[in-house]
């Protein structure tokens, strides 16, 4: 009786050591997670991170005098926004000649300097694809203004229409996301074109196979220079459809709300047509052109403010290659200030639910036509928004300033340069334009904030606040934005992040939790108090937490109580509003490695367990028998 009772506890342990790991994404220790897959991505809005020749614009050179930053906070890859020749009507992203540097950004040979530079730092880059249109002042529109062959049909053109009074309308009632209608009056041709965007960004046609061509060569030709792939811009605009029909305007009560008149419409004939989706899989063949000649991965992230369904599309299906990740606005889109824990729940859980089996995660909390995270969600969410950023499962994209908290700054409308905020006009700028968001970088608390020298004047106001938020104060703070920051790129090269497998629980009204779990690692506990009031965590119902009796605080944001290596119990501790802490269960995790490896999905010790178990188990068998 005591032999089958002791070879059935074994059974028991055995059996439940393997059913905890069933959920762990990855179980094959062959299969290899790509660079991409794990990687911190950092957007720099150039015109605003750093300028070296005192014009009081970012350039080429200001990103390469600063790349040690990126190495320092554990980035892997940086993402330049527009940096091609431009008529800067839109600040870089109307481009006149898609193969050449904007002199405002330096040369060629700057670009490769910064490249060779970044390469020697082991962080990858990627550039901004504008595919939707290119700037009035590109060749390719001069000469389709005059329907020079193959040009004429580069663009989108049609003839006018005219009222009962016999004067010239547009072809429809179709809107620019800038507001007003879509449509400019071109006299030399005798048409309109199309612009869904500023009147100075005509939009391409994908319907002209000469232009598909253009634009891959364009693609070939940075990624002939080495580059690590693209951020795709605005990609649901790609095609029309050929009708040509009014859009469907929203209801009177809805649509008078809106102060920009495209918000005032329904858009099922200019956004997400089945042939934007075939035009990215070709785009994703040019890319994978090169992974062919030498195995290594050039990545493709799209961007799409569109439905979930028709943003996870972009990801391609079982025979036909998409985007490697199209990016997820969830986070953005679908939280503030006054979000409770159910609502982070159902913004995180929405990607995770819906994504197609084997594809990457991503998550962005900000970027350049965006309010920043800390006007968002108040300074005291700084922390809490990088710990659900950085460790839920796949890549992280992080928008410059990010990691020291900055916020918005209040650019006044005599200083307003967004096109955006300028056709909202004196009354709507405030809540249409995008400068606030990108106001420059904040790295010191000399004048203009160490963006530029003294004597110049920068593009757009640095935030009044520069001299007490800046990067230089935070590192020399012990406890800072900065330093937390760090701490969770550090942990993001853990086997449990890169592998562990996922669970989220919504502990209270305003607390919201997840687990990190990877079996024989290292396990990690995210809590986030995300209201304005103090409140009690008890860890004790959740089956995952309660195998601890207490937890170590490996990471505290800067406004909770608790320190680094601060031992909680289970049973129930307080947390501060807007704090939020990393919790580990060993206390070695308090010391990460900066040398841990990203290829194995099951380390060596997590089979001691289970091995030695069986090897127990046969030598019980053994011995028993011989009795």
């Amino acid at each position: 009786m005591r032999r089958e009772f002791i070879m059935v506890l074994l059974i028991l342990n055995l059996a439940e050591y393997l059913a905890s790991t069933k959920n762990t994404p990855v179980t094959d220790d062959k299969t290899s997670l790509d660079w991409w897959q794990t990687a911190v991505f950092y957007q720099i809005y150039p015109r605003s991170f750093k300028d070296s020749n005192g014009d009081g614009i970012g350039d080429l050179k200001g990103i390469e005098e600063k790349a040690e930053h990126f190495k320092d906070i554990g980035v892997d890859c940086v993402w330049l926004s527009p940096i091609f020749k431009s008529p800067m009507a839109d600040f870089g992203y109307d481009i006149s000649d898609y193969n050449a540097i904007d002199s405002v950004y330096g040369t060629m040979d700057d670009f490769v300097s910064l490249h060779k530079k970044l390469k020697s730092l082991g962080i990858k880059i990627i550039l901004d694809f504008v595919p939707n249109h290119s700037s009035d002042e590109h060749e390719w529109f001069e000469k389709s203004v005059k329907k020079i062959h193959p040009y004429t049909d580069y663009y989108v053109w049609r003839d006018a229409k005219y009222d009962t009074n016999n004067s010239r309308i547009p072809p429809n009632n179709w809107q620019s996301l800038f507001s007003n209608s879509a449509w400019t009056w071109n006299e030399q041709r005798g048409q309109y074109y199309l612009h869904q965007f500023d009147p100075k960004q005509p939009d391409l046609n994908y319907r002209s196979k000469e232009l598909v061509k253009e634009m891959k060569n364009n693609l070939r030709f940075w990624l002939d220079l080495g580059i690590d792939g693209y951020r795709v811009d605005a990609v649901p605009f790609l095609f029309e459809n050929l009708q040509f029909l009014d859009e469907i305007r929203k209801p009177e009560e809805l649509a008078k709300k809106e102060k920009n008149t495209y918000e005032q419409y329904y858009h099922d004939n200019t956004m997400d047509l089945p042939e934007t989706y075939e035009m990215i899989s070709q785009f994703r063949d040019v890319i994978e052109e090169y992974k062919l000649r030498d195995g290594k991965t050039r990545v493709m992230i799209t961007e799409a403010y569109t439905s979930l369904e028709n943003t996870l599309r972009y990801y391609g299906n079982e025979t036909t290659l998409g985007a490697h990740m199209p990016f997820n606005f969830g986070l953005i889109e679908k939280l503030n200030d006054h979000s409770n824990a159910t609502q982070f729940n159902t913004a995180v859980n929405n990607w995770l639910d819906n994504m197609p089996d084997g594809k990457c995660a991503n998550w962005v909390i900000g970027n350049h036509d965006q309010p920043r995270v800390a006007t968002r969600f108040g300074s005291e969410m700084v922390d809490a928004m990088n710990m659900l950023n950085m460790l839920l499962p796949g890549a992280a994209f992080t928008y410059m300033g990010e990691e020291i908290g900055m916020l918005d700054t209040a650019v006044r409308w005599d200083q307003t340069v967004d096109p955006r905020g300028l056709n909202a006009g004196l009354d709507g700028f405030r809540i249409l334009s995008r400068d606030p968001a990108r106001s420059p970088y904040q790295w010191n608390a000399s004048v203009n904030a160490g963006f530029t020298v003294a004597s110049s004047r920068p593009w757009l106001p640095v935030n009044p606040n520069y001299w007490k938020l800046n990067l230089d104060a935070q590192r020399k703070q012990h406890c800072s934005h900065y330093t937390v920051y760090k701490r969770l790129t550090r942990l993001r090269k853990t086997q449990t992040i890169q592998r562990g497998s996922f669970e989220a629980n919504v502990l209270s009204e305003w607390v919201y939790a997840f687990t990190r779990y990877l079996p024989s690692e290292e396990t990690y506990l995210v809590v986030m108090n995300v209201g304005s009031e103090d409140e009690f965590v008890n860890l004790s119902d959740w089956p995952i937490a309660v195998k601890e009796e207490t937890w170590l605080v490996h990471t505290p944001s800067l406004n909770s109580q608790f320190s680094i290596g601060h031992l909680l119990k289970t049973s129930g501790f307080m947390m501060r509003p807007k704090s939020a802490m990393v919790l580990c269960n060993k206390k070695h995790s308090l010391v990460l490695s900066s040398t841990l490896s990203s290829t194995s999905s099951i380390s060596s010790s997590s089979l001691v367990f289970p091995v030695a178990m069986f090897v127990i188990a046969l030598g019980y068998s053994y011995m028993f028998s011989k009795q």
